[in-house]
């Protein structure tokens, strides 16, 4: 399988894990809480799937990044959280970082 689809799994499945963890209550909600295992059982699979072909700075520095940009996200449209001036361009930095590490850098598999 492609390691970028595996890492966008892992990913996907990351993100999903911290919104049950929020969900969960302190783990005192038995569904959300069930999620937090699953999601981050998942996500940790998949990324040492894509681990195999793709390089570890490039596979954690993405997953990390992503996963901080879309649980902000998710933070300002489900959960009513505020983005102040300097955490938007806290986001934009690590949105460049991504690029830079992906697209710049030869660090990654192009």
């Amino acid at each position: 399988m492609n390691p970028y689809v595996l890492l966008a799994a892992a990913i996907l499945s990351e993100v999903l894990g911290t919104t049950a963890l929020k969900l969960s209550q302190g783990f005192s909600r038995p569904i959300p809480s069930l999620g937090v295992l699953v999601g981050y059982a998942a996500a940790f699979y998949c990324l040492s799937l894509a681990l195999e072909e793709l390089p570890v700075g490039v596979v954690y520095g993405t997953w990390a990044a992503v996963g901080i940009v879309a649980i902000a996200a998710i933070g300002v449209v489900a959960f009513d959280e505020q983005v102040d001036a300097a955490g938007a361009v806290g986001i934009a930095l690590v949105v460049a970082g991504v690029y830079c590490l992906n697209v710049v850098s030869d660090m990654s598999a192009h």
